[in-house]
C-alpha cells in the first residue's frame, strides 16, 4: 500500500482542490457517489474492468515475459508502456467517426496527447510492478489515476462548475453577472495554496519514488549488458 501512499503524494494538489477546496471530503467518507458510478457501464469499464484488464494484460503478462528475455530494467520500464499506448491509438478512428465535424488534425493531436498521458502512466506502474511484484497496486494506482484526472495545470481553484467564462453574449442582459461570475468564490490564496501543494506533491513524489516502492517481492531483472547467467540478476536499481 506505500504504492499508493506514492500516488496520493502525487496528486496531493488535485486532492487538496477536490476534497478541501470544492468540500467533497464529506461525500468520500460516506462513499458517496460510488454506488451510482459502478451501476453505469462506462464507470464500470472506467474504475473495474478496464483497470484490472489493462494491468493483468500490460503488467502481470507482458512485464515477466521480457524479464525472461533479458530486457534491461531500462528497456521493461520504456517500451512496454509503448505497446500499452499504442493499444488506445484506436480511438482516434472512433473519435473521428462520432465528431466527423472534427478537423483531422485536431482529432490527431488529441490522440497524440492521450497517448502521451498512457505512456507516462505506463512508464510509472512498470516501475511500480518491477519494484513491488503487486499487480494489484498497480490496478489501485490505475483506478485512483482514472479517478483523478489530469491535474489543473493552470487556472483558480474554487470557481463554481459550468459558469462560461469567455467573452459576453451580446444579446443577453445579463452578461455583466455571467462574465464576473468565475470570480466568484474562493480567496486567491486557496489558488496560491493550491500550486504550492502541487510542486509540492511533485517533489514529494520525485524524492519517494524509491524508497516507498521498496519491497522484498521486486521481480529480478538482467542487468543491462549482461546475458549471462541468472545468478549475476539483481534487483531493480536507483540508477537511471
Amino acid at each position: 500500500m506505500r504504492g499508493m501512499l506514492l500516488v496520493c503524494i502525487l496528486f496531493a494538489g488535485p486532492l487538496f482542490e477536490n476534497g478541501i477546496v470544492d468540500g467533497d471530503w464529506k461525500c468520500w467518507i460516506k462513499f458517496q457517489g460510488v454506488h451510482e458510478i459502478l451501476s453505469s457501464w462506462i464507470g464500470y469499464r472506467n474504475f473495474v474492468v478496464g483497470p484490472v484488464s489493462e494491468e493483468i494484460v500490460w503488467r502481470s503478462l507482458m512485464v515477466p515475459l521480457h524479464v525472461l528475455a533479458q530486457f534491461s530494467e531500462k528497456q521493461i520500464i520504456f517500451l512496454t508502456p509503448l505497446y500499452f499506448g499504442i493499444a488506445h491509438v484506436h480511438h482516434l478512428y472512433e473519435f473521428h467517426i462520432t465528431h466527423p465535424e472534427i478537423p483531422m488534425l485536431m482529432a490527431t493531436l488529441r490522440s497524440l496527447f492521450q497517448f502521451t498521458y498512457t505512456s507516462l502512466f505506463g512508464f510509472f506502474a512498470t516501475f511500480l510492478y518491477l519494484r513491488t511484484g503487486n499487480v494489484y497496486t498497480c490496478i489501485l494506482a490505475h483506478t485512483f489515476c482514472n479517478w483523478m484526472g489530469l491535474p489543473r495545470f493552470y487556472g483558480r481553484v474554487g470557481v463554481e462548475a459550468g459558469v462560461p467564462i469567455g467573452p459576453p453574449d451580446v444579446d443577453k442582459k445579463d452578461d455583466g453577472a455571467r462574465s464576473a461570475a468565475p470570480y466568484r468564490g474562493k480567496s486567491f490564496v486557496w489558488t496560491v495554496a493550491y500550486y504550492a501543494i502541487l510542486i509540492a506533491g511533485s517533489l514529494g513524489f520525485y524524492y519517494q519514488l524509491f524508497p516507498l516502492t521498496e519491497s522484498a517481492h521486486a521481480l529480478l531483472v538482467q542487468p543491462a549488458g549482461n546475458k549471462a547467467p541468472s545468478g549475476a540478476k539483481t534487483h531493480i536499481s536507483h540508477q537511471y
